[in-house]
């Protein structure tokens, strides 16, 4: 049996013994490389090849594609040979020092791309008149470029020398120092999450002012290019009528209060103004009623007020 990782049988097996191969981590770890690459290299083809999905959001989604089709490509095949040899490293220390660099370097380079996501999608939402979406600027080239620099920055120390400690077992690749271990912790996760959770919850705070803004804006259009059309009195009244009528309460129509002239017929709610004069001749005096789908709504709310149905 090869040894396992405490350094005293290192890589000799005993005579006559078969060595410790696990086929379970092969095959689970074949499928997930292939999963990884397939589904990676679609979402790269597919934004490369049409046309309407070259957008600015999307550059950064494929740069989240490459960082794991590298982890997948280059990380992740030496992973399983390992643990299909039964958890011990046969090559050699320098080519686990380059696997440990890549390996801290792609999953930051991950977390940094989704945490660029988010921020660009704070800028297109704080200054959206200043933000281009259909393709890519100077401002997201940089903030492309800075995951990648700022991943490289915390994954060099382990290709500079950082795990050659005296001790070092050669059976074994890992991270030999736990101060590097909590330094890429912090920079890798615990900085990252909380600036994505600040920057989402800002982006929410935004977009609900945003839509409460909106609906003021088009209500009060609504009441000043009627004005401004020269809508005679009734008619304005009209309106607000039916916008007061959407706001009313469903179970007790008795808190409502309507202009003059609104009156309710067996569940149908008409607005009467008699002396609205139209200017074609042979046109008689009519009846302002609501349309078929505020005939519809007050069917339902005389039925749920008691009254009897049409």
């Amino acid at each position: 049996m090869p040894g396992n990782g405490s350094g005293q049988l290192g890589n000799a097996t005993a005579p006559g013994a078969a060595p410790g191969y696990n086929f379970a981590a092969l095959v689970f770890g074949v499928l997930l490389i292939l999963c990884v690459l397939g589904g990676n290299l679609l979402v790269c083809l597919s934004v490369c090849s049409e046309r309407a999905l070259k957008t600015t959001t999307n550059y950064f989604i494929v740069s989240l594609a490459v960082a794991d089709l590298l982890l997948a490509l280059l990380v992740l095949p030496l992973y399983v040979y390992s643990e299909f040899q039964g958890g011990v490293w046969a090559l050699s220390t320098g080519l686990c020092d380059a696997l440990m660099t890549m390996d801290v370097m792609l999953c930051t380079a991950s977390i940094f791309n989704l945490c660029a996501i988010s921020v660009d999608r704070f800028i297109a939402v704080s200054i959206p008149l200043n933000y281009n979406r259909q393709q890519i600027d100077l401002r997201q080239l940089i903030l492309i470029s800075t995951t990648w620099i700022f991943a490289f920055a915390v994954a060099s120390p382990v290709i500079f020398g950082l795990n050659n400690v005296p001790d070092r077992d050669p059976t074994l690749c890992q991270l030999e120092d736990n101060n590097y271990i909590v330094y890429s912790s912090i920079c890798s996760f615990f900085i990252p999450c909380p600036v994505m959770l600040v920057l989402y919850c800002a982006m929410f705070q935004g977009l609900k002012r945003w839509e409460e803004a909106r609906k003021a804006k088009l209500k009060s259009s609504v009441y000043a290019g009627g004005r401004k059309l020269g809508c005679p009195p009734p008619l304005l009244e009209r309106k607000q009528a039916e916008i007061k009528l959407q706001e009313c309460s469903l179970y007790d129509r008795s808190e409502c209060s309507f202009p003059r002239g609104y009156v309710m017929n067996s569940g149908i709610q008409t607005v009467s103004y008699p002396h609205l004069k139209y200017s074609h001749p042979g046109h008689k005096q009519k009846q302002a009623k609501i349309n078929g789908r505020e005939r519809k709504a007050m069917k339902a709310l005389s039925s749920s007020a008691g009254h009897p149905s049409l």
